[in-house]
């Protein structure tokens, strides 16, 4: 803003780099801030650990895994994990294009569980068909399926009566929003998909499209780079291989539904910005085919400095995951983002 004027105030001392940190005070308002306010280890005690958890979250490392390595406790770098989560939304927000969709899009959902295997969930996610760039995503609450024997039954139905059962119909009303985000700037679309039932369900709701062209493959085809749905099913498999808490088998699941959702932005900005769409011709990202930045972002200069949701407006559906309002039914207390000035 022009005409906000500010004036400096000394200088103050710390023992992390920088550390001689100047001040200011606003003339305005006279609140007081300084340089460290502006960049992502705003307030942090260990800021030195952000840039490697980033690198560490997308190669298959989980919270305890990191703080071994770094002599940290493991709720320092989920804190620190839920930092990077809101601030690569923001960015991922500001750079994702509004306009008219120039590409075909494919979606599909990546199933995995919270907390326990009794509480299945699901990613839906949205990926460029040229361009691998990954549109967005959001989650669903499932109820569990496929075969149990008769003590997880009983305890299934015990965990539904207590705590209650996920909406009926979440996973329509989630692709519906991912698509509406998506696609929001466009009147036509070309999208691709499985054979899956509710899909169509869901492209109904998207009433600002005037055509929708929608192909489905089935899930059963083979997975060559061919197959229609090639391009999701490879981020699918990218996210399974980086993020240690969407493999099959594995004991570094999410505890909090919140706290995958977090993890999974961190691989979002990562794919879009900072990776190449082939590691072995290594000719860009998705964000540079789209035409959004002219070289790849180094993770450095991703997180430099802080964003603010005052001043980035999210899509009603990921105001939820910045403020971690996606609660765990066995955890409805969980810490939700609630800061005041620190936001």
């Amino acid at each position: 803003m022009a005409s906000w004027r500010y004036k400096r105030i000394g200088f103050y001392e710390r023992r992390s780099a920088p550390h001689v940190v100047q001040r200011y005070k606003c003339v305005h308002c006279a609140r007081e801030f300084s340089d460290q306010t502006f960049r992502t280890t705003y307030y942090l005690k260990c800021p030195e650990l952000l840039l490697p958890l980033f690198h560490s979250l997308v190669s298959c490392s989980g919270f305890r895994q990191f703080g071994r390595a770094n002599d940290c406790h493991h709720t320092t770098a989920m804190r620190q994990a839920q930092r990077l989560g809101r601030h690569c939304m923001l960015f991922h927000e500001q750079l994702r294009p509004k306009g008219p969709v120039l590409e075909p899009l494919a979606f599909d959902g990546l199933r995995n569980f919270e907390y326990s295997q009794f509480h299945p969930s699901e990613f839906h996610i949205v990926v460029g068909k040229r361009s691998h760039y990954m549109y967005g995503f959001t989650h669903s609450e499932l109820k569990r399926m496929g075969n149990m024997t008769a003590k997880q039954k009983a305890k299934n139905a015990q965990i539904q009566r207590e705590f209650g059962t996920p909406p009926k119909n979440s996973v329509r009303d989630e692709v519906a929003r991912v698509l509406q985000i998506a696609t929001a700037g466009s009147k036509e679309v070309v999208l691709h998909s499985d054979e899956h039932y509710i899909y169509p369900r869901a492209l109904k709701r998207l009433k600002h499209l005037e055509s929708i062209e929608h192909h489905t493959t089935s899930s059963k085809a083979v997975r060559h780079p061919n197959n229609p749905l090639f391009v999701v099913n490879n981020t699918d498999s990218l996210v399974r291989h980086s993020m240690s808490g969407q493999k099959r088998e594995t004991i570094a699941f999410s505890k909090l539904i919140a706290s995958a959702v977090s993890v999974m932005w961190v691989t979002v900005a990562w794919k879009n910005y900072v990776k190449h769409v082939s590691e072995q011709n290594q000719r860009g990202s998705p964000a540079m085919r789209l035409g959004l930045c002219k070289h790849r972002i180094r993770p450095m200069r991703l997180l430099s400095w802080r964003l603010f949701p005052s001043r980035i407006e999210l899509p009603t559906a990921w105001v939820a995951h910045y403020y971690r309002l996606l609660t765990t039914r066995e955890l409805p207390t969980g810490l939700r983002h609630t800061l005041r000035y620190a936001v």
